[in-house]
Order: C-alpha cells, then structure tokens, then sequence
C-alpha cells in the first residue's frame, strides 16, 4: 500500500477532524497523526488522553491510519523554557505562535516526511495561495476564527506543503459536516487557553516554575494599595486579580495593570480601562520574519495587530537594516501594546510577517525604560 501524500494533523479537535474529511473526500491519500506535545505533570486537566482516544475514533470512523509522535522534549526546549524565561523577564509571550513555528511546522512536519507524505495539512483557519513562483498565507474567509495571526513565523518553504482546508468554511459549516458524517468530535467543546495549563488556575500552575516574588502594587502617583504575588502573574490591561477592593479616599472603580517595574518588583495600577498609561503610537520589535522572505520595503504602510482577533489598524512600518527590526507608528493610540507579543503585519488580506514586541512609547514604559538606561 503506497504511502499517505498527506499527512492531517489530528489534535482531538472537530476541526482537524472535518479537514481530514474534507481531504479523504477530495480523494486524497490521507493519514492522521497525533501529537504529544506536553509531559503532563497530573496536576490539571491537559486532556491529552481524551483528545487522542478522539483522534483514534475520527481516524477509525473515515478509515484512515494514525501515527503517533511525542515532542514533549521538543515543546520543552522549543516552546516552554521560552515561555518561563519570558515571563521571569516581565514580558506576556504567546507560546501558539512559537508551537507553530517549532513543532506543528517543523518536527511534525519532518515526521510527515519520514512517513514517505509530500504534504501535511491541519485544522487552521487560514488560507494559502499560489502563484508567481511564492506562496501566500491569507486570512480565512470567517475573521472570527482567522487564526493567520499565530501562523505568522511560516515560511516559503512551509507553506509550500501546508494545506487547510477549513480556510474558506465558518464554523458553522464545519460542525454541520462533522455531524453529517456522524464524527464523534462533532459537538465537541473547542479547546481554549495553552494545553499544559490545562482547565487548572494560571498562577497556581506558573508559580510551580516561578517562585512567588511578593512586592508592592502602587498607583501612578507612587501611592502603595497593595501587595502582588510576582509581577510575572500579570499583564498591561489586566483587570482580575489584583484583590484590591475599595481603596479609601478613591473612586470605587475598578483598577487595570498599567506597568510592570520588574527591577524594583512593583506593580502599577491604575484606575480605568482607557487609562493614558495604557495608551501608546508606536512599538519597537525584535528582528521580524517576513513570510515573502523580505519586507516589501524598507519603510511601507499595511495594517497591523497586536492581539489575536484585534481589528486590523493602519500603521507605517521602518525596518532598521542593522537587525531586522521595525519600528511601527500606529494611526492611532493603541490600548495594552505588551511586551512579549506579536505584532502580526497584513496587506489586505495578506499576511506579511510579524516580530515580538520589544517595547512601546506608552508613558510609564518609556519612564521606567528611561530610569532603568
């Protein structure tokens, strides 16, 4: 029997499900593999088990084989230890851009080769086009689901044998054909959060990695309120957590994460969630990754997010030669620019490239930038 061309990424999920379906029923030769990507320590709720024993049933169900991988060692010193030194730094990474990068696009992706497959395919929603000698990674056709944001650190050369078949359906229609074809995943909950955290309580589960540091949470007047467990538990633009309750003398409105001073370990709260403090025009990056293989100039305007499911904002981008890195001057004041993220570039549907945030002008930042220089 000849080998698979294409090798599905199964996650347990409805939607890797329908896109193997969708290929088995475009007469692909197909085949499944599920990846084990985290060692889970029992302490929550990873779902790992469950997610392959309904990778098995889809697999069996459409009459495909399946393989199995571990890249837990991978996901450990490709992805995790990132995200800790990250977090120690005070900086919010996003662990779904760099699992992307080094696992489901690399060593999956390798695994699929071994196996004797041309392409792999997963449950994404994005779009590739081809043409003109390059290929192109666009948004899906439901912007609700787009997930062309974590997909940005894609290249020529992965593009070039990825397939997603979901990038033209919404979500709708692909629990109508999940159900249709009687798939056990068909009614399935969507996975949220990062799988090793699990359904278990974010700091709980961080501070196994990082010690409790406590410090002070002042205002923006340097006024103590309060006590932090770590000011690697929290992000700009944070709400919860913060256990402040009313604070006598000040309005009873409730109090956001405004600025981190990780070398003193003090947390700055203000009150508000439009606060100027959280307001900033431009951010400066690490060396961005251009999916095209270069930026389409050396200063250029596009549109730009710095969150997942962000509406787009127009932006004018200047790459510094010496490193690759942008600086991005936003047509308007944007809310929370944190850090440790992505800023993700499009041309209309397009995406370009993006790069981790490196910091911002919003106005505490650039004090406490100023002080620390």
């Amino acid at each position: 029997m000849s080998p698979a061309s294409t090798i599905v990424g199964m996650s347990g999920g409805v939607d890797s499900s329908v896109a193997a379906l969708l290929l088995q029923s475009s007469g692909e030769r197909i085949a499944g593999l599920f990846m084990h990507n985290w060692a889970d320590d029992g302490s929550g709720d990873c779902r790992a088990e469950d997610d392959r024993r309904d990778a098995v049933a889809v697999c069996g169900r459409l009459g495909i084989p399946i393989h199995f991988r571990d890249f837990s060692s991978e996901y450990w010193d490709g992805v995790f230890q990132h995200f800790l030194a990250e977090y120690a730094a005070g900086r919010t990474p996003n662990p779904d851009v760099l699992c992307n990068r080094e696992i489901k696009f690399r060593h999956f992706l390798d695994a699929a080769h071994a196996l004797g497959a041309e392409r792999i395919a997963t449950g994404h929603y994005a779009r590739v086009e081809r043409g003109g000698g390059a290929t192109r990674l666009l948004r899906a056709v439901d912007r609700d689901k787009d997930q062309s944001y974590f997909l940005h650190q894609l290249g020529q050369e992965q593009l070039a044998v990825t397939r997603f078949p979901l990038g033209d359906l919404r979500k709708p229609e692909v629990r109508r054909l999940a159900q249709e074809a009687g798939l056990p995943t068909a009614t399935k909950k969507d996975s949220t959060g990062i799988c090793f955290i699990g359904e278990r309580d974010f700091r709980e589960f961080l501070g196994r990695y990082l010690p409790a540091r406590p410090g002070e949470i002042r205002d923006p007047q340097g006024r103590v309120l309060g006590e932090h467990p770590g000011v690697f538990y929290f992000t700009l633009g944070q709400r919860g957590g913060l256990q402040l309750g009313g604070v006598r003398g000040r309005d009873p409105a409730p109090w956001y994460v405004v600025g981190k001073d990780v070398e003193h370990n003090v947390l700055v709260v203000d009150q508000g969630p439009d606060s100027p403090l959280l307001q900033s025009r431009s951010l400066w990056s690490e060396p961005a990754h251009w999916i095209a293989g270069a930026p389409p100039a050396a200063r250029f305007a596009c549109t730009a997010q710095t969150r997942y499911r962000q509406q787009d904002v127009a932006c004018e981008v200047a790459v510094d030669p010496r490193d690759g890195s942008v600086q991005v001057r936003f047509s308007s004041a944007q809310r929370a620019v944190t850090p440790g993220q992505s800023v993700v570039f499009y041309e209309g549907e397009v995406c370009l490239g993006g790069a981790v945030i490196a910091a911002t002008d919003a106005p505490l930042e650039a004090r406490l930038r100023g002080q620390a220089a």
